[in-house]
């Protein structure tokens, strides 16, 4: 039996249009089974994991099922952490860039409300949104839900995980009854079955394997670089390439501009797309790219969709992904159509585990190398001009340098001395400083190993410093949660409630000790009033996280806590 073909799948025309122009042809098994079913009216639940293609599983059809004309929500998809929102809202966006009228606004914490309130206010469609900013919204009397036809649960059972299994009851409580719901779960554990059996009515069950595959004509490797250094290694490895193009990935669009801004002015031809570019705009930066005016790309994972130009060579994950599937989509950028390219992925100190779990996904171990030095670019650019001597030798027209050489009477002069001074300002090196610029390199790079090893050492010793609880020294400024484990509180919902409403990192958060009533956490960078506010509403395991500075322990606080993460 052929392949079907995404114009087999019954999409209005203006949603087909949309994915062909994303580089859509074939639909991915979760797709073909799917899509249909949406657009019957079916809801559907779907076992299936990131990277098999199951946001455009859902976010086609549900755009298929509004009507652009009412100014009022009409579909909400909740995710579990805003990442993962910005993300699904991105990509429902290019879905509807043929669908005139349709807005799609995504909501989590850590934002402000103002201009998620406003886009509300202005009649968006599409909500993509985490839990806890949700029912902010929904309590405030910004976001009503009374009018939802189109409902899907992503990541269900990492919600689940994550201590938002009430938050989602309540939510859904909120919505009408007769509405179309779409459930995703990587896994589907008794709990969310019995959300499934309580909210869906008779649903189609689509299980499939994760299809997310890595581009064999791509070399794909990574270097580990300390965020600080992220820039100027950049800049070397563009500069040591031999591709004619290059694509870099950040995570934000704040940190696409910034590093786009830091390029130019090193006098790299570079340019920013995101997804606030305007299309026109994002059209004209892509055709500069093809034509070869413009040498290196800086874009966002949602602005690079669907971009297809036969220049690009090299593809920099400036920013670890998110998740495996952007990784797979943004190397794709290159070796494509029988071409050969190359992938390298930057990756601070603390990151390395999250590279693991890509490798785990894509069923591929990336090469580790060093990022070029100094040195290397100046041997690099060396050896490119020496490479063109014969062909510029046989050009000929050399008497007016010959004279040149003349009159600046250096017949007396070592030809190998004059040949190698002159190679060296080609290339840009004027000594001294050029030799302080790699000395710092490589002290930096002898600082970068000895923190290595000394974090493999602390691992390694069961001497390693305490503190009063029996844990490392805090990480800056340890805070006190209202939620221990009789309440069910895990890591990752804590973690998860922390990030979402706090605008926290993983890298912000240190050691937590979760107790019976309560825990303690580690968190790098004191919270301001607004933050310990968002968090203290909160919610995990059903309970509101009512966060303090912890002053000092009662009596009870000594007893070792039940579960530790970091």
């Amino acid at each position: 039996m052929p392949d079907i073909s995404f114009a087999d799948l019954g999409l209005p025309a203006p949603l087909l249009r949309a994915a062909t122009d994303l580089g859509f042809t074939t639909p991915t098994a979760i797709q073909e089974r799917a899509v249909p079913a949406l657009l019957d009216g079916r809801d559907v639940t779907g076992i299936a994991q990131t990277g098999t293609g199951k946001t455009a599983a859902f976010g086609l059809p549900m755009l298929a099922a509004l009507d652009p004309a009412a100014r009022h929500v009409q579909a909400l998809v909740l995710t579990p952490t805003r990442e993962l929102a910005m993300q699904v809202a991105g990509a429902v966006t290019s879905f509807a860039a043929h669908s005139p009228g349709v807005d799609v606004v995504a909501v989590y914490g850590g934002s402000p409300y103002q201009p998620q309130a406003r886009a509300l206010q202005a009649g968006a469609q599409v909500v993509v949104g985490t839990p806890g900013r949700v029912i902010d919204l929904v309590e405030r009397g910004t976001l009503r839900l009374d009018q939802i036809r189109f409902f899907v649960l992503d990541e269900a059972d990492e919600m689940l995980r994550m201590g938002f299994a009430e938050d989602v009851e309540t939510i859904l409580a909120t919505a009408p009854e007769r509405k179309q719901v779409a459930l995703f779960s990587a896994t589907m554990p008794a709990p969310i079955r019995r959300v499934a059996a309580q909210h869906l009515l008779d649903p189609v069950e689509v299980a499939v394997a994760r299809t997310a595959t890595t581009v064999p004509a791509v070399r794909q490797t990574y270097a580990v670089v300390p965020f600080r250094h992220k820039t100027g290694a950049l800049v070397r490895v563009l500069a040591t390439s031999s591709a004619e193009a290059a694509i870099v990935f950040t995570r934000t669009r704040g940190a696409a501009e910034t590093l786009g801004a830091a390029l130019v002015e090193r006098g790299i031809s570079a340019a920013t797309i995101s997804g606030d570019v305007a299309q026109k705009d994002r059209e004209k930066i892509v055709e500069r790219l093809r034509s070869g005016a413009l040498d290196v790309l800086v874009a966002t994972d949602v602005a690079a969709r669907g971009l297809d130009v036969e220049r690009i060579g090299l593809v920099v994950n400036f920013d670890l992904p998110g998740e495996p599937e952007s990784y797979v989509h943004r190397i794709g950028r290159t070796g494509r159509a029988g071409r050969t390219g190359e992938a390298i992925t930057f990756v601070t100190p603390a990151e390395r585990g999250r590279l693991r779990g890509i490798e785990r996904t894509i069923r591929t171990s990336l090469e580790e190398v060093q990022v070029p030095s100094p040195a290397d670019v100046s041997a690099h650019k060396a050896r490119t001009l020496l490479a063109q001597v014969p062909a510029r030798t046989e050009a000929g027209r050399l008497e007016l340098y010959a004279g040149q050489l003349d009159e600046q009477d250096t017949a007396g002069a070592d030809p190998l001395e004059l040949a190698t001074a002159l190679l060296a300002l080609a290339v840009g090196d004027d000594g001294p400083r050029a030799r302080e610029e790699q000395e710092r390199f490589e002290a930096e790079r002898a600082e970068a190993r000895r923190a290595a090893e000394e974090r493999r050492t602390e691992r390694r010793s069961p001497d390693h410093v305490r503190s009063p609880r029996g844990g490392r020294e805090p990480l800056g400024t340890r805070y006190r949660v209202a939620v221990g484990h009789t309440h069910g509180a895990q890591p990752g919902g804590i973690v998860g409630a922390l990030t979402n409403e706090g605008g926290l990192s993983g890298k912000d958060l240190g050691k937590i000790d979760i107790f019976a009533t309560f825990s303690l956490v580690d968190i790098r960078t004191p919270l301001d009033e607004r933050a310990v506010e968002r968090i203290s509403r909160a919610r995990v395991a059903g309970r509101p996280l009512r966060i303090a500075v912890d002053r000092g322990a009662p009596s009870h606080d000594s007893r070792r806590p039940r579960v530790r993460h970091g």
